[in-house]
């Protein structure tokens, strides 16, 4: 693709990005598991991905899934920190709400949560485990998707998925104010056309 015709549809797509939007992955223990997880952030416009690796082994965001991901994490841009606390410290400056999602009693059902904060860190925790009491107790609501069957719990991608599905979904009748403006847009390009 001529190098014109390229930054054209990079800024197309992100002029589609959703602002607003972090996802946090504490302690991801499997590569393959991260890159479908991109996957659907970058299919829901969900354009950065924090990675906190306190206990796992450390992973190149950018040297993932090159099956798995469709090899979204190309379009994607990454932070990573060494504990939660250093993650949620920035979080909170930026002033984002904290979203965690378990599988606790306590947990609110993502058909009651609201998701209208104009800024969301949506976190997920490790595949076995899943996220730490720590990151539980900085958050600031934990929602869960009930569970109907047998099984209790799903796939960590298909979590990440349907919760982008529903915050996407709810912002819908709003959507103008939660994407990239023309000049946050033009500086998303430059930067994932850098990488």
């Amino acid at each position: 693709m001529p190098i014109a015709r390229r930054v054209a549809r990079v800024m197309e797509v992100m002029q589609k990005r959703q602002k607003g939007l972090i996802i946090v992955l504490e302690d991801i223990y499997d590569p393959h598991n991260a890159a479908a997880i991109l996957r659907s952030a970058e299919a829901f416009g969900a354009g950065t991905i924090y990675f906190i690796f306190n206990t796992e082994k450390e992973f190149n965001p950018r040297q993932i899934g090159k099956r798995s991901s469709s090899s979204a994490n190309k379009w994607l841009e990454f932070k990573i920190f060494k504990t939660i606390e250093e993650c949620t410290k920035e979080l909170k400056k930026q002033k984002y709400t904290i979203i965690a999602t378990a599988l606790i009693p306590d947990a609110k059902s993502i058909f009651r949560a609201s998701f209208t904060s104009p800024r969301i860190a949506l976190m997920f925790g490790n595949e076995s485990r899943g996220l730490s009491p720590k990151a539980l107790s900085i958050a600031d609501e934990v929602v869960s998707i009930p569970m109907r069957g047998m099984v209790e719990s799903l796939n960590l991608s298909v979590s990440a998925g349907i919760f982008l599905f529903e915050i996407t979904r709810r912002r819908l009748a709003t959507m103008k104010k939660h994407v990239l403006t023309t000049r946050e847009a033009k500086a998303a390009t430059k930067r994932i056309l850098r990488t």
